[in-house]
């Protein structure tokens, strides 16, 4: 059996920690506020966040974090579910070229798509290569229903559960609690306290089975004993801005390092997730741990940077299914599982006619940079296409499951890789607010749909915006 895990945290350490262990975690940020989760459980209590100890503190947090991404995660898997409509599967690859004189025109046409006077700005990266263009081919269709998940991403066959951890991290030293310092003043003041003394750092774990609902709590625990540390040295450690942003202000694995004299208890805990201890949780949901092992070497690392920048990013956060796939039409595509993305729809309130959709300006690092597509991404392990399309476009674009109706889909499939749009209207009385939430956009915003072709378009946009635009307005006919 293949579980998936997703981690409801952003830190590098805990990444870093389950990917050297086998484990390659989807990751979902939170996004909890950590201080007032607090005080409505000290008020539940009928006691101050100061009376409460360490180890609660960070059950509580670790517990608010896992089930805030348990709660986003069931409102994608439940409007995934309640998807209606067709799937239409378009097998491009399969369609006989009219003639060798025709191939060639589309082929020039794919070469010189962004080499014209309209696409003068946009970036073209040889290594990522644009979608190839299918304009003047007659691409043979085959129509399923939209939950037929074969079509999809195979994957989640393999992927039976889900399992969701949040974690916690923090610092006990003579009696305080401390979490992360933020600034470098405070940072300084807390390691010049902590210098030559032990403390405990207390890390708490949150495991959620996110189809049953079943959820398992527990703390690590750890005794940190630090070095004799100069004024010099605290200062220096802190303009590395390392302390900044972790619990107790130091970190092991990092320039802390050298700081630390020794450690009792767990140093996975340490590190911000407890190996041992997530492993025992894991068997106790009655699941064993080598169902989660999902290694593999990761291709086109790349780390997220300034949208409008033209380099290539130094840094990414990777998640499973995440890298290029040498694609059977002859150029790179991203996604081990195909690709996905939501073609969001307003509609008139009067006639129920298509008025805008939701359009990402596309940051110029990525593959065909600059241009105008839909917020998608690579499907991970054990999602379906509709799934991964929701995820990717909530986290883009703010684009949120419960606000919208799924009604459609097309999968353009090149055999081993595929690439689905979803189809989508914004459901009655409710608001879709879209907005860039991380770099990979410039701008993402509604556009009046007669207003789209006028963009500069992602060339495989380009090619099927006219049969996408009257999908919508047949589906808007039919609602």
């Amino acid at each position: 059996m293949k579980v998936s895990l997703i981690l409801a945290s952003q830190s590098p350490a805990r990444r870093a920690v389950l990917a050297a262990a086998g484990v390659i975690p989807v990751i979902h940020v939170s996004e909890v506020d950590e201080p007032a989760a607090l005080r409505n459980a000290a008020n539940v209590q009928g006691v101050s966040v100061e009376q409460m100890s360490a180890e609660e503190r960070v059950s509580i947090l670790a517990r608010a974090k896992a089930f805030a991404v348990y709660e986003s995660w069931k409102l994608v898997s439940d409007a995934a579910a309640s998807a209606s409509g067709d799937l239409v599967v378009g097998y491009p690859l399969a369609a006989e070229a009219e003639s060798e004189n025709a191939e060639s025109e589309s082929s020039e046409s794919a070469s010189s798509a962004l080499a014209d006077d309209s696409q003068s700005d946009v970036t073209h990266n040889v290594d990522t290569a644009q979608t190839r263009d299918f304009s003047g081919v007659k691409v043979p269709t085959k129509t399923f229903d939209i939950h037929d998940f074969a079509h999809m991403n195979e994957s989640c066959n393999d992927c039976n559960s889900v399992l969701i951890v949040g974690c916690d991290s923090m610092f006990l030293l003579d009696g305080e609690c401390y979490g992360k310092p933020h600034t470098p003043e405070v940072a300084f003041e807390r390691i010049k306290q902590m210098s030559g003394k032990t403390g405990e750092l207390f890390t708490g774990h949150c495991l959620i089975d996110a189809k049953s609902g079943k959820t398992v709590c527990k703390v690590s625990r750890a005794s940190v004993t630090f070095a004799h540390m100069s004024d010099e040295e605290i200062r220096a450690y802190v303009e590395t801005g390392e302390p900044l942003e972790v619990a107790g202000s130091f970190t092991l694995e990092g320039f802390g390092g050298a700081f630390i004299e020794g450690i009792q208890g767990d140093p996975h805990g340490v590190l911000g997730i407890s190996l041992p201890l997530l492993r025992q949780m894991v068997c106790d949901l009655g699941y064993a741990w080598p169902d989660l092992w999902n290694s593999r070497k990761l291709e086109g690392e790349a780390i997220k940077d300034d949208p409008a920048s033209k380099e290539v990013p130094k840094e990414n956060v990777h998640q499973p299914g995440d890298g290029w796939v040498m694609c059977d039409c002859g150029r790179k595509h991203w996604g081990h599982n195909g690709a996905a993305g939501v073609l969001l729809a307003r509609r008139d309130e009067t006639t129920g006619r298509v008025t805008h959709v939701v359009m990402q300006h596309r940051a110029l690092w990525s593959a065909e940079g600059g241009t105008w597509g839909i917020p998608g991404g690579a499907i991970s392990d054990g999602e379906t296409a509709i799934e991964g399309a929701l995820r990717e476009s909530f986290e883009e674009a703010n684009i949120t499951s419960q606000d919208i109706d799924v009604v459609g889909a097309y999968c353009e499939n090149h055999g081993n890789w595929r690439y689905t749009t979803v189809f989508a209207f914004e459901k009655p009385g409710h608001c879709v607010n879209p907005c860039a939430h991380d770099d990979e956009s410039m701008e993402i915003k509604w556009v009046p749909i007669d207003d789209v072709p006028k963009l500069k378009l992602l060339t495989a946009m380009r090619t099927d915006w006219p049969s996408f635009r009257a999908r919508l307005d047949l589906l808007a006919s039919q609602r």
